[in-house]
């Protein structure tokens, strides 16, 4: 018994270890890559001359913000709070506390939807600001390619977009391993240069940071701006625990992860200490010279995983808005037959191109790109830390005391951060926030047009009831097959039904009024996603679930249907198309309704998000003035 239970153990601590090894490239290739840029835009982005004093201090910074904000924040506490599994702001947002009162609640979700909103400006520059800097380290080998560093950039990114649509599946299976190598190569260059200087060591006292803030006064505040970049992976690793779990997450930090980016980070203070000169490009400085160009290109491999993982977490959230239904629907294209999580949604995707492109033409440098880079994450950070305060003290049961005692400190911290990034804003911060504001209007104004729609749609609606009660008055002809009719609202008969009545006079022997909702929890099982009840002569009121990280495919859904009996292949299905007019009549402002036309117009169709096949889709027109 002992033995099978030391087998079973072992099995699972290798599924823990594999696991950790495919989250090395997903989750960690943000953080992964700081040590490009964080250490050098601590000091050169700040007009920071090296000292002794400085190059402790800004090593215990590091380390420390590992340790409190991703190692004791994210990783102990807030991981906690998932959605069945599944982490990520939107998931923070669907796990809001039903005790809240209502205007609370709404802030508070507001609040959520604004830093899942700041992502997108995350996802824009995090592959330009990466592939940048692992390019630029050429400059290190040689000046001879100075003036082809922004066009390989350009040319890196370009292919990197391009192959998109094949899915990260095939090339994943790389991705873990060469990152292991990463990480492995982060911790060797650290340990070569502190056995040079082993008195960098001292960074591990705390109150080195304060010397550092001594040395520097206001202007060493203002570079907590730069070490935040050590931390603007912490969001990447709450919103991918869904595809590994938060036991293979934390093994692969604690194991790997973050010994190799504390050594790594105490390897370039040790070397500041010894040469201040190489705070021109400390990373690459580290390495001998005849290994600068292998760890240029490991690098950039380095930094295009971590860009992937960036722009698959875009898709992500993509789809998790639109099941929401907080962005209309997009096209959406599922990339592996084994994980519904890997889909590709390419006007995302050219957008997050062009974007990255337009980034790297403009600031031309990554130092210019960290002037822009981080105020998102901060704000983000701080908008996460009072979620996951409301989800304690409402879900878990946390006393108020308990919840300001640990929420708050880690508030200040995200606060101070933020505050001391402001200076960036000026200075290309401005474009994130930007990206932010203007995704969170189209995101909140298609929320309020479908409210707004909704409700005007309601006005006209017939009870089921109502409906079933004409029935056998009606000179309705039933006609053989089976119909579906796709409509919302639950309890009442969808106006494409009515609209086909009113013309054709005609009504199918089996009819299925399906309802379609998005769960505000990830997935559903298939055989708990479909209720059909009865509610006349050959009419069923079907129910279909979704969570918010499934694939919506309707007829796979229905093929779970015990009763009616129906062949799914030989549905015919109805679908509204509504044509919305933008009338001036203060509902939502005229520029919002503009922007939801637009919106609605630009929609994929409900036939092609749902999966219908095209040889079976009906689709009845109507006009709603707003």
């Amino acid at each position: 018994m002992s033995e099978q239970i030391s087998e079973h153990a072992h099995s699972h601590r290798g599924n823990i270890a594999k696991l950790a090894l495919g989250a090395l490239g997903i989750v960690y290739g943000d953080i992964g890559t700081s040590p490009l840029y964080a250490f050098r835009e601590t000091f050169e982005g700040h007009g920071l001359e090296v000292s002794r004093d400085g190059a402790l201090g800004a090593a215990s910074l590091a380390f420390w913000a590992l340790i409190v904000v991703i190692t004791i924040k994210y990783l102990m506490l807030v991981m906690k709070a998932d959605n069945k599994g599944e982490g990520g702001i939107l998931a923070l947002v669907a796990s809001m506390p039903k005790k809240l009162g209502k205007k609370a609640s709404a802030i508070l979700i507001a609040l959520g939807i604004f830093g899942t909103a700041l992502l997108y400006g995350d996802g824009m520059i995090t592959p330009a600001i990466s592939v940048l800097s692992a390019v630029e380290g050429m400059k290190v080998a040689t000046t001879a390619l100075n003036d082809w560093i922004i066009p390989i950039s350009i040319v890196i990114l370009v292919g990197l977009f391009m192959v998109q649509r094949r899915g990260t599946h095939k090339i994943g299976r790389v991705f873990g391993p060469l990152m292991l190598v990463w990480f492995g190569v982060l911790a060797l260059l650290g340990i070569g240069q502190i056995a040079q200087e082993p008195s960098v060591l001292g960074a591990l006292n705390p109150l080195r940071v304060l010397h550092f803030f001594q040395e520097y006064g206001f202007n060493g505040f203002l570079a907590l701006g730069s070490i935040f970049l050590v931390v603007t992976g912490g969001e990447a690793l709450y919103a991918d625990m869904g595809h590994f779990g938060r036991k293979p997450i934390q093994f692969g930090w604690f194991t790997l992860v973050l010994p190799a980016l504390s050594l790594n980070y105490m390897g370039q203070g040790a070397l500041l200490i010894r040469r201040p000169e190489a705070i021109d490009n400390p990373f690459f400085e580290m390495a001998p010279r005849a290994l600068i160009w292998p760890l240029v290109i490991l690098a950039t491999l380095a930094t295009i995983i971590a860009s992937q993982a960036l722009i698959s977490g875009a898709f992500s959230l993509t789809t998790q808005a639109m099941r929401l239904d907080y962005l209309p629907r997009l096209q959406v294209r599922q990339t592996s037959a084994d994980h519904q999580g890997q889909v590709y949604v390419p006007v995302v995707n050219w957008i997050l191109m062009v974007a990255c492109i337009g980034l790297v033409l403009g600031f031309r440098t990554s130092s210019n790109l960290a002037a822009a880079y981080g105020i998102a994450v901060t704000m983000t950070m701080a908008i996460t830390t009072l979620l996951f305060m409301a989800v304690a003290q409402h879900n878990w049961g946390w006393s108020k005391a308990k919840t300001l005692a640990i929420g708050l400190p880690l508030l200040a911290i995200d606060m101070s951060f933020f505050i001391a990034q402001i200076a960036k804003i000026p200075h290309g911060g401005w474009f994130a926030l930007v990206i932010g504001a203007a995704q969170f209007l189209m995101m909140t104004t298609w929320r309020r047009g479908r409210t707004v729609v909704a409700e005007v749609i309601k006005r006209g609606q017939t009870p089921i009831e109502s409906f079933v009660a004409t029935l056998p008055e009606s000179d309705w002809q039933r006609v053989p097959g089976t119909a579906a009719y796709l409509f919302k609202e639950a309890g009442a008969i969808p106006p494409a039904l009515m609209v086909n009545l009113k013309h054709n006079r005609v009504l199918h022997e089996q009819v299925l009024l399906i309802s379609i909702d998005s769960d505000d929890v990830p997935t559903i099982t298939p055989s708990d996603r479909v209720v059909a009840t009865k509610v006349g002569p050959g009419l069923w009121k079907v129910m279909v679930r979704f969570g918010f990280m499934d694939v919506p495919d309707l007829p796979e859904a229905l093929r779970h249907m015990t009763t009616p009996a129906v062949d799914v292949d030989e549905i015919t299905y109805f679908l509204g198309r509504e044509t919305v007019v933008a009338t001036n009549n203060d509902l939502m402002g005229p520029i919002r309704e503009r922007i939801f036309v637009f919106q609605n117009r630009t929609a994929a169709s409900a036939a092609r998000f749902f999966n219908l096949p095209s040889k079976s889709v009906f689709e009845v027109g109507t006009t709603i003035d707003l």
